[in-house]
């Protein structure tokens, strides 16, 4: 029961989150100040990640094609898939999940904790659109670190195979233009905007009805980065389901 019952206020917070807005003058300044943290503090863990794993995924694609009569030019093919369709999109935000994930619900029950909540509320602000909808708007332009993370996962791929002496560059270039869907592109963006609504309230639904102390707050971002994992892995079936089965 106690699952049904966070379920339940989830989706209560989310409709406390789009009433009462806050006042645009300082909603305008805390969305700033959440990209810097959220987006832009990011940037650098996805660029290091993305590369070395579509390293990886080339290399281990180079390494199976043993049979002479299968082309070097999927090499580039399957690097392309892998990285557009799921490392990209979905093991990206799964890692986002520990760092911005973590991070939004200790900062959030750290406020908790200290009773700044309690003051907002006090003051009449609404601390639910005041605290979790600056992040939604932030996590908007999640679509773009997963379109930087795309390209630098294919570059990494390009690198190991060319430097690696696994295949030619024009065989990896060809692979990546052979039977190209530009709807692939669009499925991976869609399942971002989704992702990155998730990144943004799970972790501050446990930040926000955290209860105790210091220990309470550790507790409460590991709960979150699982229950984050989990709804993204959930919705990243369904979204494949509907958008490509």
């Amino acid at each position: 029961m106690i699952y049904l019952e966070n379920i339940g206020r989830y989706f209560i917070m989310l409709k406390e989150v789009f009433s009462r807005p806050t006042k645009w003058n300082i909603l305008k300044r805390l969305i700033y100040k959440e990209i810097d943290d959220l987006i832009y503090g990011s940037l650098g863990i996805i660029i290091f990640i993305s590369f070395f794993i579509g390293g990886v995924v080339a290399i281990q694609t180079a390494l199976n094609i043993d049979n002479p009569l299968i082309p070097k030019y999927l090499i580039g093919f399957t690097t392309r898939q892998s990285v557009i369709l799921e490392f990209a999109p979905t093991f990206t935000s799964i890692i986002m999940a520990g760092k911005v994930g973590s991070y939004i619900t200790s900062s959030i029950g750290t406020m908790r904790v200290t009773e700044q909540i309690d003051a907002l509320e006090v003051m009449g602000v609404n601390s639910l659109n005041y605290l979790v909808f600056p992040k939604i708007i932030a996590l908007l332009l999640y679509p773009f670190v997963i379109a930087i993370a795309m390209y630098m996962g294919i570059l990494g791929g390009w690198m190991a195979v060319v430097f690696g002496g696994y295949s030619t560059s024009a065989e990896f270039i060809r692979g990546l233009q052979v039977d190209f869907d530009t709807f692939h592109v669009v499925y991976a963006f869609i399942k971002t905007i989704v992702f990155a609504f998730i990144l943004a309230t799970i972790p501050s639904f446990y930040g926000y009805y955290m209860k105790g102390g210091a220990l309470e707050v550790g507790k409460a971002s590991t709960s979150s980065f699982v229950w984050t994992s989990v709804a993204i892995i959930i919705a990243n079936y369904l979204l494949t389901q509907m958008l490509l089965g």
